[in-house]
């Protein structure tokens, strides 16, 4: 399952500002990745029906203990409603200890612009795990 391609749950009003989320997730171990899967899907399952969901993919790389997700939203309110409400409440506290290492950056597109590009996407999450690497004083 290396990518879930951009799917539309809801299409997104023209000239209007969507909330757009792109996460990395690292994993400790080989061993979490089939839990961290599983709850993926659940996850994935449960945006298709969001509501204020204009957008979603995911790239898993299990063998790297890599995945990503792409979303964008009607705005930030929405995206935490989704968040906090399981299956993905559930698989957000029960993949915590897994992680090894979490990136998430948040920004502002057009509705035009969707579906936003992995490139685009990869980029904003690599500044950023650059900027919280340099923060604390690690390598990214």
């Amino acid at each position: 399952m290396p990518t879930l391609g951009w799917i539309t749950p809801n299409p997104a009003p023209a000239q209007k500002r969507v909330f757009v989320m792109a996460s990395r997730f690292e994993l400790k171990s080989l061993s979490d990745v089939p839990r961290f899967l599983i709850h993926s899907l659940r996850s994935w399952s449960q945006v298709k029906t969001a509501h204020g969901a204009y957008g979603a993919s995911l790239v898993a790389q299990p063998f790297r203990r890599v995945f990503f997700t792409l979303s964008a939203w009607e705005d930030r309110g929405t995206l935490y409603a989704y968040a906090k409400t399981d299956p993905h409440g559930e698989a957000m506290r029960a993949s915590r200890a897994a992680c090894r290492r979490s990136t998430f950056v948040f920004w502002e597109a057009d509705s035009a612009e969707l579906p936003i590009s992995w490139d685009e996407a990869k980029r904003r999450l690599d500044v950023k795990a650059r900027e919280d690497a340099a923060q604390s004083g690690h390598a990214a």
